[in-house]
């Protein structure tokens, strides 16, 4: 029996969402979830929440739940199936980047070159980042 079929539920990671952030709601949500999986808080085969449920302990739209969701699958870091919701994937063996995490880096290492950081710099910090995981 797949991984999906015995999906733990995930009731011990709870979300936060900030409402006045220029953040979208629909991509904190995807950040939290890909910072849990990265930080092992999120396992392969455990189960997110409904995205009823979520939408309701949340207070948020379930089109925006939708949405990322929507998001996470099209990244690889979760399956959905109709029996089963949306389960976290199994680990890629081959590391794959989105393009747009790619650019993302681009420009804040310009902002960070433009600030006036060297290269030595931008290295350190990226080291120290890197070692704290996210938060």
């Amino acid at each position: 029996i797949s991984n999906a079929y015995n999906a733990k539920e995930v009731y011990r990671m709870i979300f936060h969402f900030d409402f006045n952030s220029k953040v979208p709601l629909y991509i904190q949500l995807r950040n939290q979830v890909v910072i849990g999986i990265a930080e092992g808080e999120l396992l392969p085969g455990e189960r997110l929440p409904t995205i009823r449920a979520l939408a309701e302990e949340s207070g948020i739209n379930m089109m925006t739940v939708s949405k990322a969701y929507q998001l996470l699958k099209q990244e690889g870091y979760i399956n959905t199936d109709r029996r089963t919701g949306a389960v976290i994937a199994p680990r890629q063996t081959e590391p794959s980047v989105p393009e747009e995490s790619i650019e993302a880096l681009r420009l804040n290492i310009s902002e960070l070159r433009l600030a006036g950081m060297s290269k030595d710099d931008v290295l350190r910090l990226c080291t120290k980042l890197y070692e704290e995981g996210p938060q």
